[in-house]
C-alpha cells in the first residue's frame, strides 16, 4: 500500500472451518432462534452442494440441533464425510432429478 494508506483484510481462514459460509450459517441459525422459528429439539434441514451444509452442520453440532443435509448423489464424497463427522444425517438425492429429487 502507498504511504499513509491503511489496508484491512478479513481472513476467512480464521473462521472455525475456514470458510466464509461459517458466518452465514451462524447468522441463519441466530435469526431462526431469535424469531422463534427454531426451538430446542427441532431439526435443521439444508439442501446444499457442500460448504454451506458443512457450516450448518457445525453450528447445529455446537448448539445441539439435529441436522439433515440433502445433496445430489454426484457431489463430493469428502464433503459428505465431513458433514457426517459433524453429526449431520446426509440424504442423497438422485442426480437425474436435478435437485428436485
Amino acid at each position: 500500500a502507498p504511504a499513509g494508506v491503511e489496508v484491512f483484510a478479513k481472513c476467512e481462514y480464521f473462521n472455525p472451518l475456514s470458510s466464509v459460509k461459517d458466518r452465514l450459517a451462524v447468522a441463519v441459525i441466530d435469526h431462526a432462534e431469535k424469531t422463534g422459528a427454531l426451538k430446542p429439539g427441532m431439526t435443521v434441514v439444508e439442501a446444499t452442494s457442500g460448504n454451506t451444509g458443512i457450516a450448518v452442520a457445525m453450528v447445529c453440532a455446537q448448539r445441539g440441533y439435529p441436522c439433515v443435509i440433502t445433496m445430489a448423489e454426484t457431489f463430493s464424497v469428502e464433503r459428505r464425510k465431513v458433514m457426517r463427522a459433524l453429526g449431520a444425517k446426509v440424504v442423497l438425492t438422485p442426480d437425474a432429478a436435478r435437485g428436485s429429487g
